[in-house]
């Protein structure tokens, strides 16, 4: 693969990258793919999936429309395979594969209801699949689709839903019996509520002070399957009762200025995959302290993050799926970005933010590799992320968010080191990764 993308694909050089770098979408500005837990490479390795915003100079409006697209790596060539509605500016159209390179799926909405819907799509004969619900991660037996409304996630912070006109938005009030985690059966196309946002909130009621919870409402953000697809983490926020509007927040590099002036709250909530077992692994009592990022680890059981527990600054941290074991993985070395643990369980793969200690200062980031067992870190690329306009509350920022082939082998990012956004790939098989 590596000889074809060298045929095909410029090389990136900037800054003498150490490890092999392509750009993957040299001929297609705006373009970015979804989030670092999900991979945009197919199953097969050979087709790139990517969602392409019509414009990148001003903040979408509801209806507009953005284009999925897959890039054979094999060929360097390029197609739209759908256009979509139900996009933003951060995940895209949630773009992502099942378990074959037949099983694309992505977000839309119906602009006469206004309604957000899932849709499967094999992208080589055109044979599309409306789901009931919405995608944002699909089990890694591409049989089911978890997603918060994607309607509301805009309540706290934009970019990772879908849009739609305001008056259109649901408005959660306390913890809601009728919003929480939705499920969707990717082979009949049927959502159901697996748990309510009720439901987490009474299961993990005794740890919180819920005096502290009295004059504000509970909204879903991130959910996730575990690789092994039995449990989901889910981030629970909560903010005070007009406090914010619809799509105001800041992005994540200020949430923690935000959580101090405005008492923002957030909880990671982990559960069983059909809901039960709902236990609490990072209250907001610690979270507040600053931090951002939850993943699943390889073993399915624990999550790293970056979180400032020592209040010295965002460490690595990794707690079990129940709060406990809860540790920093390493003290030597500062926390940043998009954190993935490899799964010879020493590595961690992630970027940084341009505000933070590791950046470079000048609208470059780096891609880290950080060995937590000899203390030891790469740059494996430095690059420009930060476009020429960040958007009024930085919707518009573009966020590396460094994600796997299914290999181990390659990762894609986002960048824009010419002003537009694209997708790289970095073979990062001359590392020692055993």
């Amino acid at each position: 693969m590596t000889q074809t993308l060298t045929q095909h694909f410029p090389r990136y050089t900037q800054f003498d990258p150490a490890v092999r770098v392509w750009c993957a979408t040299p001929n297609l500005d705006g373009v970015i793919h979804r989030f670092f837990d999900t991979s945009p490479f197919s199953p097969s390795g050979r087709y790139l999936a990517v969602t392409r915003f019509p414009f990148e100079d001003r903040l979408p409006q509801a209806g507009d429309k953005a284009e999925v697209i897959l890039v054979d790596l094999e060929t360097g060539e390029s197609r739209i395979v759908a256009e979509t509605r139900g996009w933003d500016t951060q995940l895209g159209a949630q773009v992502q594969w099942g378990t074959d390179d037949t099983q694309l799926f992505y977000n839309d909405v119906d602009v006469r209801t206004w309604r957000a819907f899932g849709v499967k799509l094999d992208p080589f004969s055109g044979d599309r699949q409306l789901l009931d619900g919405t995608v944002y991660m699909i089990s890694p037996d591409g049989k089911q689709a978890v997603s918060p409304c994607l309607s509301r996630i805009g309540a706290t912070q934009a970019g990772y839903g879908v849009i739609v006109p305001p008056s259109e938005v649901p408005i959660n009030r306390g913890a809601s019996d009728n919003d929480g985690i939705y499920l969707t059966n990717t082979e009949t196309g049927k959502c159901k509520l697996l748990v309510s946002i009720r439901d987490v909130v009474d299961a993990i009621a005794p740890q919180l002070d819920l005096a502290e919870y009295q004059k504000g409402d509970f909204y879903g953000f991130h959910v996730k399957w575990n690789p092994q697809g039995d449990r989901l983490m889910f981030v629970l926020r909560w903010l005070p009762r007009k406090a914010f509007s619809f799509n105001f927040l800041k992005p994540i590099p200020l949430l923690r200025r935000l959580r101090k002036k405005h008492k923002l709250k957030l909880n990671l909530v982990t559960m069983k995959a059909d809901g039960s077992d709902i236990r609490l692994a990072i209250p907001n009592s610690e979270w507040g302290k600053g931090g951002h990022h939850p993943n699943w680890c390889p073993d399915g059981e624990t999550i790293i993050m970056n979180l400032n527990m020592y209040r010295q600054g965002l460490r690595f941290i990794k707690v079990r799926y129940d709060g406990s074991q809860y540790r920093a993985v390493t003290r030597a070395i500062s926390g940043s970005g998009h954190p993935t643990l490899h799964p010879n369980g020493t590595c961690i793969l992630t970027d940084a933010y341009p505000h933070e200690s590791v950046s470079f200062g000048d609208g470059t980031t780096p891609i880290r590799w950080v060995n937590v067992e000899s203390g030891e870190e790469r740059t494996l690329v430095r690059i420009r992320t930060t476009p020429p306009y960040r958007g009024p509350k930085g919707q518009l920022r573009v966020d590396p968010h460094p994600a796997w082939d299914r290999q181990f082998r390659r990762i894609a990012f986002n960048a824009c080191p010419d002003g537009t956004r694209r997708v790289y790939i970095a073979d990062l098989s001359p590392l020692d990764l055993s």
